[in-house]
């Protein structure tokens, strides 16, 4: 009788175990491929973004060149200050509710904008879309927390592989969407697409939710902020998950010129869009690799060789002459770089307390929001003053700094994040 018993609940433990497995990967499959349709859409109307304002009026070059700098910063900026909110909600509500609110939010947002009739309505609307942005970050932190952390970083590595191959391909097909149908139609195409991502999440997702135990620690706001502050490992992976950003975005804008002064053909923005994606199509092809890597041989030891790699590919590029040598670079460039998103994430799981996993991990997204805000002024400021081969050895200086001080980082004694919030909340009382 004792044996039919323990063979019975040994049963259903097996047969819970894998049910949640299947559930598991069914989540997994439908967030690559939603964030390959959001990604791919969303970015599909950024290369018109100026050629858009400029049909609202007979507007002078600086007029449209100062609005589209507005139109394409305020998104990150209010995503920036949102995102550690969104977080707090995730970890009451779960991420699920937020990943369909921020599909439909940006699908509506986008669908308005091909209607609109003046900048300002323009501007209002790609603030509204920084409030509700969100969803790829977002879902790296919901399968974060549905997946081991024994194999984090190749789940992640793999997930990032679906945003990445539909920010190397939207792109192109907006212009050609542009050129064919006309701005109004490709968002409104846009829209559709995205809601379809969010129909998907709706349906398809469900959520297992780890609950904290009845006697988990509440912790403020204030505590958490400052709590990260203090945590050397975690403010670091945060400053890195910045720096990500301002190493792709300060040479973005810049690029085509850049491209101009290496070949004489006439095809530049084509030859620029090439040398842009190479970084992508690197970091397409490591991603799962690092992540891999990472979960076998320790997340800090391959985050320390991945900076010094970035250094090393990023630098050179101010060297070149002739354009393939950029081009190769730039994949070399974008190997590195590949790894860090899911090894930044994987740290950032691995670190937080389950009660405010969404809050820390909408704290790293507001990081990576900073550097996308601050990269393509730091680039401009940059090359103003110095020129713009500058800016790659300004950003490779970046990085070799991060790389010393995550060296020293490991060197001195581990912080437990809890501990260090607990002394946070101790210190505000007293």
């Amino acid at each position: 009788m004792f044996y039919n018993s323990m063979g019975y609940e040994w049963n259903v433990f097996v047969l819970e175990r894998s049910e949640r497995m299947t559930v598991q990967k069914r989540n997994f499959y439908i967030m690559f491929v939603s964030n390959f349709l959001v990604a791919g859409t969303a970015t599909m109307i950024m290369p018109f973004l100026s050629l858009y304002i400029n049909t609202m009026g007979d507007f002078s070059d600086a007029y449209v060149q100062k609005w589209s700098g507005m139109v394409f910063g305020i998104t990150f900026v209010s995503a920036f200050l949102m995102s550690p909110i969104w977080g707090r909600i995730a970890d009451k509500f779960g991420y699920k509710p937020i990943l369909i609110i921020n599909g439909f939010g940006i699908s509506i947002s986008i669908l308005l904008m091909g209607f609109v009739d003046s900048v300002e309505a323009f501007f209002f609307l790609r603030l509204f879309m920084g409030i509700v942005t969100g969803f790829i970050p977002t879902s790296l932190a919901f399968i974060s927390s549905q997946t081991p952390k024994e194999v984090a970083g190749k789940t992640l590595g793999t997930l990032q592989m679906g945003s990445v191959s539909g920010t190397l391909f939207g792109p192109v097909l907006g212009g050609l969407l542009a050129d064919s149908f006309g701005f109004q139609y490709t968002f409104v195409i846009t829209s559709v697409v995205i809601s379809l991502a969010a129909v998907l999440v709706m349906v398809g997702i469900n959520e297992i939710r780890k609950t904290p135990s009845a006697d988990a620690h509440v912790y403020t706001r204030k505590t958490v902020f400052a709590g990260l502050m203090h945590h050397r490992l975690l403010l670091h992976v945060m400053i890195i998950t910045s720096l990500i950003q301002i190493g792709n975005f300060s040479i973005q804008p810049l690029l085509s010129l850049y491209v101009a002064g290496l070949t004489d053909s006439t095809d530049v923005a084509f030859l620029a869009g090439i040398t842009f994606s190479a970084a992508g199509i690197g970091n397409l092809l490591f991603a799962r690799y690092w992540g891999r890597l990472g979960d076998s041989i320790g997340y800090e030891k391959v985050l320390t060789f991945l900076l010094l790699l970035a250094f090393l590919f990023i630098v050179p590029q101010a060297f070149v002459t002739e354009l393939w040598h950029l081009i190769g670079l730039r994949l070399l460039f974008g190997i590195a770089v590949g790894g860090l998103i899911p090894i930044t994430t994987a740290l950032v799981r691995r670190e937080s307390p389950i009660e405010i996993q969404g809050e820390v991990m909408g704290y790293n997204t507001s990081f990576r929001f900073l550097g996308s805000i601050i990269g393509p002024m730091f680039g401009g400021i940059v090359s103003g003053f110095i020129g713009i081969s500058s800016v790659f050895f300004v950003t490779g200086a970046l990085f070799l700094l991060s790389y010393i001080v995550l060296i020293l980082t490991r060197k001195m004694p581990d912080q437990d994040f809890e501990d260090v919030l607990l002394e946070e909340e101790a210190h505000q009382r007293a």
